[in-house]
C-alpha cells in the first residue's frame, strides 16, 4: 500500500468506529501521514487489536465509547479535551446496520441505527466544536468528515433490506451539507460515500464471491484500504481547503452507472 502524502506537522484527528473496517483504514492512512489519532469504538477488544497493530506507525490513542449515547459522546470528548487543546479533524465513521424483511423489520432497528449513524454524528460534532474551532486558521480550516454510503445516494438493490441504514446514510449526507453551511468558514464539513470495501458489515455480500461482485463494478474491483486512506488524508490536508458540503462517492463508479 502506498504511503499517503504527509500532512503538516502537529495535526490531531479523532476517528470513530476506528477499531475495524473503514475506520481502521482511515486511521492507518492518517498515522502514515503523520497525524496523532484518537480512535474510538464501542468494542474494546477491536480497539486493543487495532492499537497493537497500528502503534508502530505513529501516535495512536484508544477510547472505548458507545456514541449512540450521550454518555459515550461525553466520554470521548472529555478524554480528548483533557489531552489536546486543538483537534484538526473529526472523522465521524462509527456506524450500525440492520437487515430484516419489510414485514419483520423492528422498531429497535430504527432506534439503534439512527442513534449511531445520525444523532451520534451531530452530538459528537457539537461536543468537539471548541477544539475544532481552536485548531482552525483562515488558510487551513478544521475538518469534519462524515462517513455516508452509496446506499444513501440511491436505493439499494432489491433484496438488500437495510431500510434504516440507507435512510440514515441519506440523512448523514443532508446533515453534512447543513453543517457545512452552519460552520463555514471556520470548519469544512464533507462526507465520503463508500461503495464496497471489505469489512464485517459487508461480509454477507462478499460471501457471494469477491470476483462475482467485482465484475459488477465499473473499475472491476472492490475498494482497497489505500483508497479510503487516500481520500481521508486528502480531506484533512490543505489540498482540500476549498471544498465543503461535498458528498464524495468512493465506490469504483457504481453510483455513476445505476
Amino acid at each position: 500500500m502506498s504511503t499517503p502524502t504527509p500532512l503538516p506537522a502537529g495535526k490531531v484527528a479523532v476517528v470513530t468506529g476506528g477499531g475495524r473496517g473503514i475506520g481502521k483504514m482511515i486511521t492507518r492512512g492518517l498515522l502514515e501521514a503523520g497525524a496523532t489519532v484518537y480512535v474510538s469504538s464501542r468494542k474494546e477488544a477491536d480497539l486493543k487489536s487495532t492499537v497493537e497493530e497500528l502503534s508502530p506507525l505513529g501516535d495512536i490513542h484508544a477510547v472505548p465509547a458507545d456514541l449512540a449515547t450521550a454518555h459515550g459522546v461525553q466520554t470521548l470528548a472529555s478524554y480528548v479535551g483533557e489531552r489536546e487543546s486543538r483537534v484538526h479533524a473529526l472523522f465521524n465513521n462509527a456506524g450500525a446496520t440492520w437487515g430484516a424483511s419489510l414485514e419483520e423489520f423492528p422498531e429497535s432497528a430504527w432506534d439503534r441505527v439512527l442513534s449511531v449513524n445520525v444523532k451520534g454524528v451531530f452530538a459528537l460534532t457539537q461536543a468537539l466544536l471548541p477544539l475544532l474551532k481552536a485548531a482552525s486558521t483562515p488558510d487551513d480550516p478544521a475538518r469534519v468528515v462524515n462517513t455516508g454510503s452509496i446506499d444513501g445516494l440511491r436505493a439499494p438493490a432489491p433484496g438488500f433490506n437495510n431500510f434504516s441504514y440507507s435512510a440514515s446514510k441519506a440523512a448523514v449526507h443532508m446533515l453534512t451539507q447543513q453543517l457545512a453551511g452552519a460552520l463555514a468558514p471556520e470548519i469544512l464539513v464533507n462526507a465520503v460515500a463508500p461503495g464496497l470495501f471489505e469489512s464485517k458489515m459487508t461480509a454477507g455480500i462478499l460471501s457471494i464471491g469477491a470476483d462475482t461482485i467485482a465484475g459488477q463494478i465499473p473499475l472491476k474491483r472492490i475498494g482497497r484500504p489505500a483508497d479510503m486512506a487516500g481520500i481521508a488524508v486528502f480531506l484533512m490536508s490543505p489540498a482540500s481547503s476549498y471544498i465543503t458540503g461535498a458528498v464524495i462517492p468512493v465506490d469504483g463508479g457504481i453510483n455513476a452507472t445505476r
